[in-house]
């Protein structure tokens, strides 16, 4: 019914799908707005448009013209001055086209026991400190928060890598040219994807690669996935201190946690079902607050006069200072009994104040941050730092803040969620 002039049966055959396969229409404004395109767009311009496409996607693999051609297109966007070298891109490409064959071994030299045993303490401190918050939120009334532990008790923790990945044997890639080779892994994914249709959901599969940087929650499973490579410095040290591997890693897992049971969590229970768990009343107070960051950040300068769009970046705010406070308050459960020494003469709470500004270190050219300020749910890694940590008396406490200094936000604008 949305897409009258679309041909599903021979969509779906050519995609190699069963001719009975349920559409999970997702995007209904996407498929409408397609419909009308295929009915009123001539079809040279569908031409055009679908040759662009191929072309495009293949560019970067193809002689040196189409390369620069492509690389100059994306620099008006990223102000990239020079492609990266040869050797970074095949890493990338071979990273992307065997993902899960390439992480398992990757994963298990970079994930020791080691770091296993270290972040099964951490998470189990951050599920413990959530459990404590969550029976005090003032905005969270008593049955939502009844089903927000349910919630926190089947949540999954996957680290590492995957003890299986998929069976490769069917994939032959051809020697000579890369597109033929591409093309081959293409069909390969899309054959696996295709199998997976009107077979119950394997609840085990990974949906990244152990070798990529990356943490992630999947709502509609309740899992919490960290990769191997999130293991390492400096999100990671084996050697270091506890202030310093709560401050990275803790705050970023607590990132990811907490989106379970915020704005965008509240729309998938406990069990992966989509369905809103919290009550009205409790969504009202809740969206109070998060009002007060949309301003915070609404007034963030982040080139010239473009600003960060605090209506755009809400849940990724939301999730920044609710795993900074997390994991804060992890670290002082973990520091239990512990002596609290210093070092380089900084307390456990100035560092671990000073890994989470850490973690987020980088550089970017000012189109760059024009371009991620329009389109990223993120906030620009400058205002991940200040955001969160001005809003928090922990922060002020630990390092001698008066109220009135820059990163010490008035009461009456300060926002408390978790």
């Amino acid at each position: 019914r949305l897409t009258p002039h679309l041909d599903w049966a021979v969509f779906l055959a050519g995609v190699g799908a069963p001719a009975n396969a349920e559409i999970n229409a997702a995007q209904p404004d996407f498929l409408r707005e397609a419909d009308r395109l295929l009915a009123e767009a001539p079809m040279e311009q569908w031409r055009a448009y679908l040759r662009w496409r191929v072309l495009n996607n293949a560019a970067e693999f193809l002689s040196k013209p189409f390369a620069d051609a492509d690389f100059r297109f994306d620099a008006r966007f990223s102000g990239a001055t020079q492609p990266s070298p040869r050797w970074r891109r095949c890493a990338y490409l071979t990273s992307g086209a065997l993902g899960p064959a390439l992480g398992r071994l990757y994963g298990q030299r970079v994930f020791t026991p080691v770091a296993r045993a270290r972040a099964r303490e951490m998470i189990d401190n951050l599920r413990a400190v959530l459990r404590e918050r969550i029976g005090g939120l003032q905005w969270m009334g008593p049955r939502t928060r009844a089903q927000a532990l349910d919630k926190l008790d089947k949540l999954e923790a996957r680290l590492g890598y995957p003890e299986t990945i998929p069976d490769y044997a069917p994939l032959a890639i051809p020697a000579g040219s890369i597109i033929p080779a591409l093309r081959a892994v293409a069909v390969f994914e899309n054959d696996r994807d295709v199998a997976k249709i009107g077979k119950p959901t394997d609840r085990t599969e990974w949906f990244t690669t152990p070798q990529r940087i990356s943490g992630s929650y999947s709502a509609s499973l309740n899992v919490l996935t960290y990769p191997a490579a999130k293991f390492q410095p400096p999100f990671f040290d084996p050697e270091a201190d506890d202030a310093v591997n709560y401050g990275a890693l803790g705050s970023t897992i607590g990132h990811e946690i907490s989106h379970g049971f915020d704005d965008e969590g509240r729309q998938y229970d406990a069990d992966g079902n989509r369905r809103d768990w919290w009550t009205a009343e409790d969504a009202a107070r809740f969206n109070e607050r998060a009002e007060r960051m949309v301003e915070q950040y609404n007034g963030y300068v982040v080139v010239d006069t473009v600003h960060i769009n605090g209506k755009l970046t809400l849940g990724e705010n939301i999730a920044d200072m609710g795993g900074v406070t997390l994991s804060y308050y992890a670290l002082q459960r973990a520091l239990r009994g512990k002596p609290r020494t210093l070092i380089d003469g900084l307390t456990p709470e100035q560092r671990f104040f000073i890994s989470w500004a850490q973690n987020w270190r980088e550089t970017n050219r000012d189109t760059r941050l024009r371009t991620q300020v329009r389109t990223d749910p993120h906030s620009p890694s400058r205002f991940r730092v200040i955001g969160p940590l001005s809003n928090l008396p922990e922060f002020a406490r630990a390092f001698g803040c008066q109220a009135g200094d820059p990163m010490v936000r008035p009461e009456g604008a300060r926002v408390e969620l978790w």
